[in-house]
């Protein structure tokens, strides 16, 4: 695979650029060891294309995984603790015991990072509220997210974000006091 285009949130390239010049080389020789043409393997039951053999999301990101952790990053889940002091006087909640946790894809020297092959809907829950988290909590402080151009998601399944999207997204969006700094590369097969 390629690195096809970088995009800048709150000055994210020149914070990792000059904080993490080792760990972006890394990510970009994972980027082009990932072999993509093993995951063309989804056979399309959508009317518009019909029996097309496209990328497998889901093999995909696997992929970016596997080498990543090859290279020593590792997938970070926190727990979340549910707040119990806002409940009105004389409810009780049921189970609390098995609350929810939220991860971060791979994280190494405190350089967070997602692959995102997945749902639309994720695209900017990654970079405008997870990496918030992780950065609150103290396990980040810069983030790096891979995603698709649009050529490479015109061959995948629908609802697949694409960096061009995510880009105007993001520059409609704005930047916040609480974002942090972070580099969407955008990658082709």
């Amino acid at each position: 695979m390629e690195v096809a285009a970088v995009y800048a949130f709150k000055n994210g390239t020149e914070v990792i650029n000059s904080k993490y010049p080792a760990l972006l080389s890394e990510v970009a020789n994972v980027i082009n060891a990932v072999d993509a043409s093993l995951c063309r393997t989804k056979v399309s039951k959508e009317k518009k294309m019909m029996r097309d053999v496209l990328f497998d999301s889901k093999e995909l990101n696997k992929a970016f995984k596997k080498e990543f952790m090859n290279q020593g990053w590792q997938p970070l889940q926190v727990k979340c603790d549910y707040p119990t002091q806002y409940y009105v006087e004389g409810y009780k909640p049921t189970d609390l015991k098995n609350g929810a946790s939220i991860e971060m894809d791979l994280i190494k020297s405190k350089l967070g990072l997602e692959v995102l092959f997945g749902k639309y809907s994720h695209m900017m829950n990654n970079v405008a509220e997870k990496m918030t988290i992780f950065s609150s909590l103290g396990h980040i402080d810069a983030g790096i997210e891979i995603v698709p151009v649009k050529s490479f998601t015109d061959i995948m399944l629908s609802n697949v974000p694409s960096f061009e999207q995510f880009v105007w997204d993001l520059e409609k969006r704005g930047v916040s006091n609480i974002d942090v700094p972070a580099m969407i590369i955008g990658i082709d097969k």
